[in-house]
């Protein structure tokens, strides 16, 4: 099949996959060779249905047309503009503005609105993100953290998306073929507000929000972003090669790989997808070559299948598009990114995780499936992983801070060209683009970062300026948006959470043991990912960032706790837990433990943490806790270079909001900007939404938002109340 016909049919296939959306249970990875069934699926499946999607997108139209409803107010807004500072915080932000080093944040500050925004319990992008873009608590959307147990598997599992290959095949052969589309279902529920916004014809275009993958149909063009795997299914795996047999590393978020060197070429097999098209076919590879050289000059060259490129020590390659081969005509297409790190005496290679190219997309990561193509035509290929910073090479010192930093300026930029070819586009409607930059330096930097109130974890000069330098950034990139909008134009600069030191970990398995709420399996040998649990003795157990469950009968697959216990249960687990005490610091490392039933309002409570712990600022859960494992101990350092964070308690890491009008409220919360962005284009807010419109003299009453109006300790306060 020639490439462009391929090209044609990946893309209607594409559409076709937006149009009917299968939902699906969640789990922690697509499954291997979900690419490589997509892309089979795509060639075989999209010939037929193209024509029928061709052939009646007229009438549809006209019936859409005919269909959509009058707005029942008036529009304040020709255009609203929200760019999502990711991790912003307002205490280091009002410190900058005071000291005049953010000279455009504090013109809106001026013209309009400053204030700080109420997060979600917990503070962190999958739940606040998701309360942004639908109004609603997290009772009402259902994400409550990245992971979350599944319970009846009793693994820990991706909460918000999850994509499968199809469970049948007809075995031709050595050949498997699939007989169905992969299964792609997001855990998100509730409507986002470019949704409502579509239903009456207003136009929305959408970057990078946090929870929009897979990406939902409506009127307007979007982008996904967090939870979109890569080509292997993960949330992104990186590759470290190297020719030095004695450089053996434990990596968990990478995989390193060996290359053979032979007279100044080291050759090495990159790996991608499982081939699931042909039986016992195993992992596809990408064999390589790097040619090095011994002028001093630092160059290379990589040697592929189809072409070669020039390597440089300590610089990027342009984004690189991979081919595997599953079958005779059947390839995935995929791009990645290469870093040489030495020559000499051994040859190491960094290689980003393998993505999803956005010009031959193996799965939907945009709205309509031309939208990616687009991009990647005007701007060239750009990071489509859902995490796309490479935290992990960083904080497993497969890659350093340069390093880093080079990669995340990149992908910020990209990002900007999208936005702003948007803002050249949307002139009518809602643009909306969350950039990752400020989260993702802020969780490798803050240890550098100096504060009369803080002070520094690391004694490095180097990077004492990096967080300072980064508001800086965002401050001109705001003062560059503010030059393309207009008097009728609403915008809106606001960020998810706020962001403080990560310096303790709390390992909260090990607490429940030794308190006597969780047994451990001794003759269990993995020590992740609840397996070392013996759920015949243990009553209560965490997963994520922050959350406890108990192993209630009748919901654990192995419960043990009657329902009639659980209330007595978590009461006890609460006032526990709020007595712990560092020996090395004085205090609590806990501010607040919450109970789900006070915390949440709606249908999806069902699904929540029994317990959701508020840390102090300083502490986190430990690593180990995220995905249901156990620490030595219960409270340790944290000697990662990940050590800033905003896993703690809501109240002490609120987020921000800048808007060029004055709004009504003295403390809004992140739940309120779906409601008045709807009121803003005269739209009714829907009633199931927990926020308010905020710029128009409302009451600013609300219910379930975790949770000022429940009687539980001193929750509704402190939800409410800024940070100072």
């Amino acid at each position: 099949m020639p490439e462009s016909t391929r090209r044609r049919v990946l893309l209607l296939l594409g559409s076709l996959v937006v149009w009917w959306p299968v939902s699906a249970h969640a789990y922690l990875g697509p499954g291997a060779g979900f690419t490589i069934v997509s892309t089979f699926f795509v060639l075989f499946a999209a010939l037929a249905s193209a024509f029928v999607v061709l052939l009646t997108w007229p009438f549809r139209w006209l019936l859409k047309a005919m269909l959509r409803p009058n707005r029942p107010g008036p529009s304040k807004a020709k255009r609203v503009v929200i760019v999502g500072l990711d991790g912003q915080d307002p205490e280091l932000t009002e410190k900058w503005m005071n000291e005049g080093l953010l000279p455009n944040f504090s013109r809106l500050r001026e013209q309009g609105t400053f204030a700080r925004l109420g997060t979600t319990l917990p503070a962190e992008s999958p739940v606040a993100w998701s309360s942004f873009q639908t109004g609603c608590n997290p009772g009402k959307h259902r994400i409550y953290d990245f992971l979350v147990p599944n319970r009846k598997s009793l693994m820990p599992e991706l909460s918000s998306a999850n994509v499968m290959a199809p469970g049948r095949t007809l075995a031709l052969g050595k050949y498997l073929i699939p007989l169905g589309r992969p299964v792609i279902a997001a855990g998100r529920k509730s409507e986002a507000f470019w949704s409502i916004l579509g239903r009456f014809g207003i136009f929305s275009t959408v970057l990078r929000v946090p929870i929009t993958f897979p990406p939902e149909k409506f009127d307007g063009v979007l982008l996904s972003a967090m939870n979109v795997p890569d080509v292997k299914g993960s949330q992104g795996t990186y590759y470290y090669f190297t020719t030095d047999s004695k450089d053996k590393r434990s990596l968990v978020s990478g995989q390193q790989c060996p290359m053979e060197a032979t007279d100044g070429v080291a050759k090495g097999e990159l790996p991608g997808p499982q081939n699931s098209l042909i039986k016992d076919g195993g992992e596809l590879k990408i064999p390589f070559r790097i040619l090095t050289t011994n002028d001093g000059s630092g160059a290379a060259k990589l040697q592929l299948p189809n072409e070669t490129i020039e390597l440089r020590e300590n610089e990027y390659s342009p984004w690189v598009t991979l081919s595997y081969t599953a079958m005779m005509g059947f390839t995935v297409k995929a791009i990645a990114r290469f870093l040489l790190l030495g020559q000499k005496p051994h040859v190491r290679l960094y290689v980003t995780p393998i993505q999803i190219d956005p010009e031959n997309p193996a799965l939907p990561i945009s709205h309509p499936v031309s939208y990616s193509i687009y991009l990647a035509k005007k701007q060239g290929s750009f990071a489509t992983l859902g995490v796309a910073e490479d935290t992990s090479a960083l904080n497993e010192c497969v890659i350093d801070e340069n390093a880093f930093l080079q990669q995340a300026q990149d992908i910020h930029l990209e990002r900007e060209q999208m936005f702003f070819d948007a803002l050249a586009k949307t002139r009518r409607g809602a643009a909306i683009c969350v950039f990752d930059l400020t989260d993702r330096v802020q969780h490798m930097f803050f240890r550098f970062h100096r504060d009369t109130h803080w002070g520094a974890a690391v004694a490095d000069e180097r990077h004492a300026n990096v967080i300072r330098d980064l508001y800086i950034q965002m401050d001109e990139l705001v003062g560059r948006v503010m030059k393309e909008i207009d008097n009728d134009t609403v915008l809106m600069v606001l960020s998810d959470h706020g962001f403080k030191p990560f310096r303790r970990a709390v390992e909260l398995n090990r607490w429940l043991q030794q308190s006597g709420y969780l047994t451990v399996n001794p003759a269990a040998t993995t020590p992740d990912m609840l397996q070392r649990v013996d759920w015949s003795k243990t009553q209560a157990y965490a997963v994520g960032f922050g959350g406890i469950y108990l192993n209630i009968a009748g919901r654990e697959a192995r419960g043990i706790v009657p329902k009639e216990d659980a209330a007595r249960l978590k009461r006890e687990i609460r006032e526990k837990l709020k007595l712990l005490r560092d020996p090395q610091h004085a205090g609590s490392p806990v501010s607040e433990v919450y109970d789900r039933d006070q915390a949440y309002k709606g249908p999806y409570v069902i699904d929540a943490p029994d317990l959701v712990v508020g840390f102090a600022p300083g502490y986190r859960v430990a690593w180990e806790t995220v995905t249901g494992g156990f620490g030595e101990t219960v409270i340790s350092d944290n000697t990662r270079p990940w050590s800033g964070d905003h896993n703690m308690n809501p109240p002490e890491v609120p987020g921000m909001l800048f808007c060029n009008r004055p709004m009504d409220v003295e403390h809004p919360n992140i739940v309120d900007i779906a409601p008045t962005v709807l009121d803003l284009f005269g739209v009714t807010v829907p009633a199931h939404m927990d926020g308010k419109p905020i710029m128009n003299g409302g009451t600013n009453a609300r219910s379930g938002v975790p949770v000022r109006d429940a009687p539980h300790s001193n929750v509704p306060t402190a939800i409410q109340q800024p940070v100072n």
